[in-house]
């Protein structure tokens, strides 16, 4: 089972929506109801403590009956984070989230730590934003995408070793992208596919939309 989680966030037009076809669960954070809405997606579950959801949000959920956890409004996590929390609970293969920080740099940076947290390391992840595709590297994974097309590799929590690559213009093998560096910026697909492996580490691939 797959879990889409809904932030209240924009997403980039030329995202194609969540990119996923085919059965998914859909949990929203707040005001990532109103996300899911104009995204035409039915929500199974509403998460935070709805100081951002809309009035008319409000009373499309009570029509359509989809589940709530509320939480307070003075807590020591954002609605995001409680919501990947409740996707996690659905024992998903695969999480993605929609919509970020609505141009907030602290947010923006705070949702990308959060979905390399250790305790969703069982999970792959991706985040839809306004004008990125970010991706969660842990072991191995391999993407599709456009020969040309620039993808980014930044480590997080610490250096990731055992970097090696396949597909890209610049390829990596058994390398060290050292915290803080910029070894991985501005790379490229090419090829139709590329894999991105690592032994030790976290990794995060943005690409540009």
């Amino acid at each position: 089972m797959r879990v889409v989680v809904c932030s209240g966030g924009p997403i980039a037009p030329t995202a194609a929506g969540i990119g996923w076809s085919g059965e998914f669960i859909v949990v929203a954070a707040d005001s990532g109801f109103d996300r899911a809405r104009a995204l035409g997606l039915r929500v199974d579950l509403v998460v935070g403590d709805f100081d951002s959801l809309s009035d008319e949000a409000r009373g499309e959920l009570e029509r359509m009956g989809a589940a709530v956890e509320r939480h307070a409004v003075a807590k020591d996590a954002t609605d995001l984070e409680l919501a990947l929390d409740a996707a996690l609970r659905f024992g998903p293969a695969e999480i993605r989230v929609v919509g970020s920080s609505n141009g907030r740099v602290d947010q923006a940076f705070g949702e990308l730590l959060l979905i390399a947290h250790p305790k969703y390391a069982g999970v792959p992840i991706d985040l839809v934003t306004e004008d990125a595709l970010v991706h969660v590297v842990r072991g191995s994974r391999t993407f599709a995408g456009v020969p040309g097309a620039t993808i980014s590799l930044f480590p997080v929590h610490g250096d990731a070793t055992g970097v090696t690559t396949e597909g890209l213009l610049y390829p990596l093998t058994d390398e060290t992208l050292a915290l803080g560096a910029t070894r991985g910026v501005s790379n490229e697909f090419a090829a139709e596919h590329v894999e991105i492996a690592v032994a030790g580490g976290v990794l995060i691939a943005v690409r540009p939309l």
